[in-house]
């Protein structure tokens, strides 16, 4: 006899016995009610929104002994592991249970509010998986004392491997022996790189997360209809690992050799060099990969929590929710928005919002910035043109970037501005 989640898969139930399905009123085992509710909520649009109502106030008992059984479907386990579903009280069994992939927990981790970073740092199973644990390492929800707890947890991982290399090459070790001040000099090396890496992660702690919870609240819908958006930076990657140089202030190099294209296309692929300095493109790399493995959510997270290396990024971001983001980072610094103003590989959603904040707005340096960037908005450059002093009326008169209709403005300022002052 055939389950009746077989035949609701089949579409074979009439729309009364569905309506039932959704509100979990079948007679049939509560685990098959519960994999009944998360087939609809996943995959039916009319009987889908009631199904995930009815499973976000299910008996957290029945949940928690699926949740917690190897044997529960792929499709329910899933729904439960999913950032957008994830419950609290059940997660310390869904991280224990073994069919969730450390794949699953690695992006669960990535995108984790700071409730679901405190159970996963309780979590056995995750505190061995070193994947994991670098993934949480990367979050803005993160105290002080657990970014050095984590550390010695990542540290913790790496005996069994480190001892399996030495019994694979004891020669390699006995060479080791004999150049111990080199190790520890070398050792020193990347601790100092790694502390370069993190300059401003100190002050991402103690940030107020009612800032997060209000825009993830206030945006919900626009998240909802992002998805699972990847990070797409507008202008291209290649126009981010090279950071913020302008056309003019980067030299003609020589035609490249075999080598020097090598290096640079590890470059381009998010590979630090493994000669000459390290102090560019690298470490931006290293960001973008941590930027890389967030989804809409996690990146919103970083734009408000994160430091000016990850906001920088972020504010190229080409979806829309996460951009804004940035512009609502309590860190954020007048050089930042100054910046940003300037910029033209920004969305024009950027250029309109900054000038509804009244702060960036006091700034004259932004509204300067604003009215010559080609990017911004023709109606938007025009309302501001008026606020510029005479000597940069008369720059952007001459400044063949933008408009011409903002050039004949500016000219037409400045001559007025200027007969003005002579008057006097």
């Amino acid at each position: 006899m055939s389950r009746m989640i077989d035949q609701i898969r089949a579409s074979k139930l009439p729309s009364n016995m569905m309506q039932f399905a959704a509100r979990g009123a079948l007679q049939v085992p509560p685990a098959e009610n519960i994999e009944i509710l998360v087939h609809l909520a996943r995959h039916n649009k009319v009987f889908g929104e009631t199904a995930r109502m009815t499973l976000a106030g299910w008996d957290e008992k029945t949940c928690r002994t699926a949740v917690a059984d190897p044997a529960t479907s792929a499709e329910v386990l899933n729904y439960f592991i999913s950032p957008d579903n994830v419950r609290p009280r059940l997660l310390p069994d869904l991280l224990e249970n073994p069919s969730i992939s450390e794949t699953q927990l690695v992006k669960l981790a990535g995108s984790a509010l700071r409730e679901t970073v405190e159970i996963m740092l309780k979590s056995k199973r995750v505190r061995g998986l070193r994947s994991v644990l670098e993934s949480l390492r990367s979050s803005p929800y993160l105290k002080k004392e657990e970014v050095g707890e984590l550390d010695q947890m990542i540290d913790a991982t790496r005996p069994a491997a480190t001892e399996n290399e030495a019994a694979s090459h004891p020669q390699q070790v006995h060479d080791a022996s004999h150049t111990g001040d080199g190790e520890a000099a070398h050792s020193g090396q990347v601790a100092g790189a790694s502390a370069e890496a993190e300059p401003d992660h100190e002050l991402t702690v103690g940030v107020d997360d009612e800032t997060v919870f209000s825009y993830l609240k206030d945006h919900a819908t626009e998240i909802a209809s992002e998805g699972e958006k990847p990070f797409q930076a507008i202008g291209g990657i290649m126009d981010l690992l090279l950071g913020d140089m302008h056309t003019d202030e980067v030299p003609v190099p020589p035609a490249p050799t075999q080598a020097a294209a090598s290096t640079a296309a590890r470059t381009a692929a998010g590979h630090p060099s493994q000669t000459g300095d390290q102090k560019g493109p690298p470490k931006r790399a290293n960001t973008l990969q941590k930027i890389n493995s967030l989804d809409v959510k996690g990146r919103i997270q970083l734009a408000l929590k994160g430091n000016k290396e990850e906001r920088s990024i972020l504010i190229r971001d080409g979806t829309k929710v996460v951009a804004l983001a940035v512009l609502e980072a309590p860190k954020l610094s007048d050089g930042e928005v100054e910046k940003f103003a300037s910029q033209k590989n920004v969305l024009e959603a950027v250029l309109r919002q900054i000038p509804l904040k009244r702060r960036f707005m006091k700034n004259y340096i932004v509204v300067r910035n604003l009215v010559g960037n080609p990017r911004t908005p023709l109606d938007l450059s025009l309302g501001l043109v008026k606020n510029l002093l005479t000597q940069d009326l008369k720059n952007l008169s001459a400044n063949k970037e933008v408009s011409e209709t903002i050039r004949k403005l500016a000219l037409k300022m400045y001559k007025q501005k200027l007969e003005a002052a002579n008057k006097k």
